[in-house]
């Protein structure tokens, strides 16, 4: 008898407790859900990814770790130059390996207002875009493996076991159930999110990714609206052309200056916007500029030939397919403007190049293999119907 009273006792207790814990945090997020009237964004700390002997991923030239360095140091130099009052904190501003919990410790000692870590990523050489991360439950598994890639630099310090309670990164299951575990400021953090995200289509021209939620371990143990950016691919030709240049990085840096304007507009409660000051961007060098010759950009103009419903033949280089169709606006594209599709087999091809002369394709093909194309090859087309090469030689003889 006195067992079941135990136990009984030892229930209620417990489902005290669980109520109470559910109630404080409801409470808590509730209070989260707006900002105050009277909180003001004051001190935002800005987290360059990786550093030091962690180099994250890389692309053929470029190493996350540096441009990830090169966009926050503009992005808070932008920021201290437009806000004056608003406290700019560095995680680091140097080549130096900073661990993770110490970035969220900075952030937290400081009484941030606002955690931005920047980073870039990494994956199949056909991927691309833009995504920002808040602390949440992994929705896909890309989300997964984003995280447990960025969350893996803890194998670089000492003791981390200790440091983390344990947490193994290499583990799913450690993965999947940290990823249960939701900041407060949530909705704070999903909005400045967002305008991230807006602003990098907007005027980076970055594809959307879109905004979502993983178990990042830089991320939960802040204090303040959080968000992990992952500015674009290494991995991809194009976006690590973008990202290392000057240009690309200014872009993204002033991308989210404009973010942040809107989100501490929202956060003080004021309806005028502010006006930016954000010095002119030099434009970026084109793909073909890079790897072009000067005698080829000749041929480009003088042997260009538009009227491919005549008998001549046409020669292109052929650098894409798709079940779907792609604008021709497509940063797939790299900003060319001689991109050319036709249909067959239910299936969307694209080209670049319009040449009368065979051996004009076959160095802009060598070109286009060079700058990232690696599957490029020329077709040839005469009324605007396809045919072989070999029909094309022979009809193309005198």
């Amino acid at each position: 008898m006195q067992q079941k009273i135990q136990k009984t006792a030892i229930f209620f207790t417990l489902g005290f407790l669980v109520t109470a814990l559910l109630l404080l945090f409801f409470t808590t997020a509730m209070a989260a859900d707006k900002p105050r009237k009277e909180h003001k964004l004051r001190t935002v700390v800005i987290d360059a990814g990786h550093g030091g002997h962690d180099s994250g991923c890389h692309g053929a030239a470029a190493y996350e770790k540096t441009v990830a360095l090169a966009i926050s140091l503009k992005l808070g130099k932008l920021i201290e130059q437009n806000y004056p009052d608003v406290k700019v904190i560095y995680t680091r501003k140097t080549d130096v390996f900073v661990e993770l919990y110490r970035r969220a410790q900075i952030a937290n000692e400081n009484k941030a207002d606002l955690f931005i870590c920047i980073h870039c990523n990494s994956g199949p050489k056909t991927a691309f875009g833009s995504e920002t991360f808040v602390m949440g439950l992994h929705k896909s598994d890309d989300n997964l493996n984003v995280a447990r890639r960025e969350n893996a630099v803890i194998l670089k310090e000492d003791n981390y076991e200790k440091k983390y309670d344990g947490f193994d990164p290499n583990s799913p299951e450690a993965n999947i159930i940290f990823s249960l575990y939701q900041n407060a400021f949530l909705t704070q953090s999903l909005y400045f999110a967002e305008r991230v995200q807006h602003e990098f289509k907007t005027h980076a021209h970055r594809f959307n990714r879109g905004v979502k939620q993983a178990g990042f371990l830089v991320l939960y143990r802040t204090t303040m609206p959080s968000v992990l950016v992952e500015t674009g691919f290494l991995t991809n030709h194009e976006e690590e052309r973008f990202l290392r240049s000057d240009a690309g990085q200014d872009k993204m840096a002033a991308s989210m200056l404009r973010a942040f304007s809107s989100y501490k507009s929202w956060i003080d409660g004021s309806s005028e916007p502010k006006k930016l000051i954000i010095p002119e961007i030099a434009a970026e060098p084109k793909p073909e500029d890079l790897v072009r010759s000067p005698k080829a950009q000749v041929s480009d103009t003088k042997e260009v030939n538009t009227d491919t419903s005549s008998n001549e033949v046409i020669f292109r280089v052929q650098i894409l397919s798709s079940p779907e169709k792609i604008s021709l606006k497509s940063r797939k594209f790299q900003d060319r403007d001689d991109v050319w599709e036709y249909k067959a087999n239910n299936v969307y091809k694209y080209t670049v190049g319009n040449y009368s002369k065979l051996d004009d394709a076959l160095k802009l093909q060598t070109e286009m293999k060079k700058s990232g194309y690696h599957d490029a090859f020329v077709v040839a087309f005469r009324k605007n119907q396809r045919i072989s090469l070999q029909e094309a030689a022979s009809v193309s003889q005198p």
